[in-house]
């Protein structure tokens, strides 16, 4: 049987869920993780009888789960070709106000968790000499909006790895995407999300206005995951996808309009950020 390893964490709700649900209907070798697979379960009521299907717990956080966790998957199908790192969440909070515990705990997700990840498959695909790592970042690992920064952190964070990872097992036949979506209808911005729900009076109009309007939007995003789910398999299948791909008509826009910005900025002072080299 030739047929991909695909390991995806986060797979309890929304792109994750999405994601195993199309696997399997094109008969791929999934791994579904979470932290809660009582959940993965419920959306896929026949699991018991599908012999293409791996249900694990697992915390990104927990690098003992996670090891037993691949040792489960290389004991059952010998490889792991394809890691989606989807594992994560958002905090709303203004800068000032956020609390560090929580800010703690978000970075631990959202970029250790990925560290923890890596650390575990990027030897089998090193060894292999070949594999895909699809990293889930966010229009908001390019640009930043107020009332979100602790997130934008993350996933900015998340973006630099990802460049020089990409750069570093390039050579070794490994790729690596990053996957940049927009609003998708999720729980992203309800339950999967966490709030600092006191807004300072200094912030109201800056933070405190766009996180009611984000959660707003909760269940009208204009995203379709099941949509999504496909692009990232047809991604995989391509041999010349990018490193960097927005998903969804907001992603394009809202990007090319920090692209356009930084571009127009570094032309204006082109000639001040210059004039601090050595003279020749």
């Amino acid at each position: 049987m030739n047929k991909n390893v695909w390991m995806i964490t986060g797979s309890s709700t929304g792109l994750g869920k999405a994601l195993v649900s199309y696997l399997l209907s094109q008969d791929c070798l999934v791994v579904a993780t979470a932290r809660q697979i009582q959940a993965i379960k419920a959306y896929i009521p026949n699991w018991q009888h599908l012999d293409n299907l791996l249900i694990l717990e697992v915390d990104v956080t927990n690098q003992m789960q996670i090891h037993l966790a691949v040792q489960t998957v290389i004991e059952k199908w010998g490889t792991i070709d394809v890691l989606v790192n989807n594992a994560g969440y958002a905090y709303f909070s203004s800068i000032e106000f956020a609390n560090t515990d929580e800010i703690k705990q978000l970075f631990d997700v959202n970029v250790w968790g990925v560290k923890n990840m890596l650390d575990e498959i990027l030897p089998i695909m090193r060894q292999n000499k070949k594999g895909d790592i699809m990293n889930v970042s966010s229009l908001g690992g390019l640009r930043a909006f107020a009332g979100f920064g602790y997130y934008h952190a993350t996933k900015f964070a998340l973006e630099g790895l990802s460049e020089s990872l990409a750069l570093e097992v390039k050579p070794l036949g490994i790729h690596i995407t990053l996957l940049e979506p927009g609003d998708f209808k999720t729980d992203f911005a309800s339950r999967s999300a966490k709030e600092n729900k006191s807004v300072h009076p200094a912030y109201t109009n800056t933070a405190g206005k766009n996180i009611q309007n984000l959660k707003a939007l909760s269940g009208n995003q204009p995203g379709d995951p099941k949509k999504a789910a496909k692009l990232i398999y047809n991604l995989q299948q391509s041999s010349d996808n990018p490193l960097h791909f927005l998903m969804g008509s907001d992603a394009y826009l809202r990007a090319t309009e920090k692209l356009n910005a930084l571009k127009t900025a570094f032309e204006q002072n082109y000639q001040q950020i210059i004039s601090t080299d050595y003279e020749q």
